[in-house]
């Protein structure tokens, strides 16, 4: 989907109506979006740079330190160069607080409000990133990411899902899906290496236990039956238990993935 843009170059977010999908306009930059506030995990302060504000969000404006500056609940979309959107995150209580002349532009703004989005994840900016420069291009990006990075990582691979499978056609039943376990240290870990094996650099194929099942009954790349080589899988199994106890009683995390490949058809080959 290619955002409709006002005149002007350089927009990287969008920002439209959750309501009547109307416009609330472009910005060049979205400062503060993918930093939670202290104590609290959805909270956020963002400073829109170089923005060309409409609809309920140029309203609001009129009305800072109202309550008449809620302009409401929006989606946020990222852009790649084209004008296209690479994927969109939903935000509520949407309240500007402040505004400026732009540096970017003479008829643009620098606008700030707080809102809450608690998919915006530390780090996840970076993802998108190396998304628009064309530079998630090989797989293993992840490998030396942090475990908040992993999270990341994934919640990007998820809202980009869309975007980056444009033209991708399933594979084939039957087929073999190689999983490389040298990386897999935790639950996340996981699913980053299960998402590049099956669709490629950045791959998305489930971030949970519950999406991951979703994601084998197809729609995602592959569904079964196929085949999963897994290899280094006793490394991984070890890693993971270790990093994923379960109460006594109940089943290794590494068991229930098993389960649930093999439920939906999977041929599973640890090596």
């Amino acid at each position: 989907m290619r955002a409709s843009e006002p005149g002007g170059t350089g927009w990287t977010y969008t920002l439209t109506s959750d309501e009547d999908d109307s416009d609330w306009g472009f910005a060049q930059g979205a400062e503060g979006f993918f930093t939670p506030l202290p104590g609290g995990e959805g909270d956020r302060r963002v400073r829109f740079v170089g923005c060309a504000p409409q609809g309920a969000l140029l309203r609001s404006l009129d009305h800072l330190g109202t309550h008449r500056a809620t302009a409401g609940s929006a989606w946020i979309g990222l852009l790649d160069a084209e004008g296209a959107k690479m994927g969109t995150y939903f935000v509520s209580d949407v309240r500007t607080t402040e505004v400026r002349p732009s540096a970017c532009g003479a008829d643009l703004l620098d606008i700030t409000a707080t809102l809450w989005c608690d998919m915006s994840l530390p780090g996840a900016d970076r993802v998108w990133d190396l998304i628009a420069a064309g530079r998630l291009n090989r797989t293993g990006l992840w490998h030396a990411m942090d475990a908040d990075g992993r999270r990341a990582w994934l919640s990007v691979a998820l809202m980009s899902r869309g975007y980056r499978r444009q033209g991708a056609t399933a594979l084939p039943p039957g087929h073999v899906v190689t999983l490389d376990g040298r990386h897999i240290v935790d639950e996340d870990s996981f699913y980053c290496a299960i998402g590049e094996a099956v669709n490629g650099p950045g791959g998305y194929f489930g971030w949970n236990l519950a999406a991951l099942d979703d994601c084998l009954c197809g729609g995602f790349g592959t569904a079964g039956p196929f085949t999963l080589v897994w290899e280094s899988s006793a490394e991984a199994r070890a890693r993971v238990e270790e990093a994923e106890p379960r109460d006594p009683g109940e089943e290794p995390l590494f068991g229930v993935l098993l389960d649930i490949f093999r439920d939906r058809g999977v041929d599973v080959v640890l090596r």
